[in-house]
């Protein structure tokens, strides 16, 4: 999609439509993990790399939020943000149903606080750091994007969590409340974004830089996936 195409009346449609299409949910890896065609090891680095963006995401939405000069944009970003910390149930934040799923599998999360990320996992949380602590409007555009491909991506990674744990008895007893407990949520998110550039919508500044962010961080979060390969090279 090029930018100068997208005018005020088609632009959040266009927007989401570039969104769900793009490479971050549509690639070899996680088309690949949907249907339970990975290695032990990708299974490995799926689960460990994954966990980083688990225990960065609070802190980085944060800095979004403290970005945010819009009451009303704030208020759809608290409530994500409020989500994630488990809806006023400690039980319920995200990073502890993680920590659940990854003791499942044998992982003891404490020994992944300070674990070297790889380069492309790495690359993808510093680019939201980055987005999210910079222009205001590709920083909406960043949230946009990484909100609108979350379903597609937890589609995926369910399809593969059904096909390879049977496959793999080792792993039977995996608690994947987590990933089944954000597919839930995720129209919710979704609504929080529907409209989030309010009346900035009919600026073409605040457009271009908009898709901008979610280009470049649905950009990022492809390699990233890529990067759990071990067929990269």
């Amino acid at each position: 999609m090029i930018v100068n195409e997208v005018n005020e009346e088609n632009f959040y449609a266009k927007t989401y439509e570039f969104v769900k299409k793009h490479n971050a949910t549509n690639n070899a890896f996680i088309d690949r993990f949907a249907k339970g065609d990975i290695t032990e090891e990708e299974f490995k680095n799926f689960s460990i790399e994954f966990y980083h963006f688990t225990r960065e995401w609070v802190a980085i939405l944060s800095t979004l939020l403290v970005n945010t000069p819009n009451e009303d944009d704030a208020a759809n970003l608290t409530t994500i943000l409020v989500s994630e910390l488990g809806d006023m149930d400690p039980t319920k934040r995200h990073e502890l149903l993680y920590r659940k799923y990854l003791r499942s599998i044998g992982i003891e999360p404490e020994t992944l606080v300070k674990r070297k990320q790889l380069p492309t996992t790495k690359a993808w949380l510093d680019g939201m750091r980055n987005y999210f602590s910079g222009e205001y409007f590709e920083a909406l555009g960043a949230e946009f994007g990484l909100e609108n491909m979350a379903i597609p991506m937890w589609d995926k990674i369910l399809s593969g969590f059904n096909i390879w744990l049977k496959q793999h008895p080792k792993y039977s007893k995996a608690d994947i409340e987590y990933f089944t407990f954000h597919r839930a949520l995720e129209d919710q998110h979704e609504a929080a974004m529907e409209d989030v550039l309010g009346t900035h919508k009919s600026e073409e500044r605040a457009r271009e830089n908009f898709f901008k962010g979610a280009k470049g961080i649905l950009d990022l979060e492809e390699k990233f996936w890529l990067g759990l390969s071990d067929r990269r090279n």
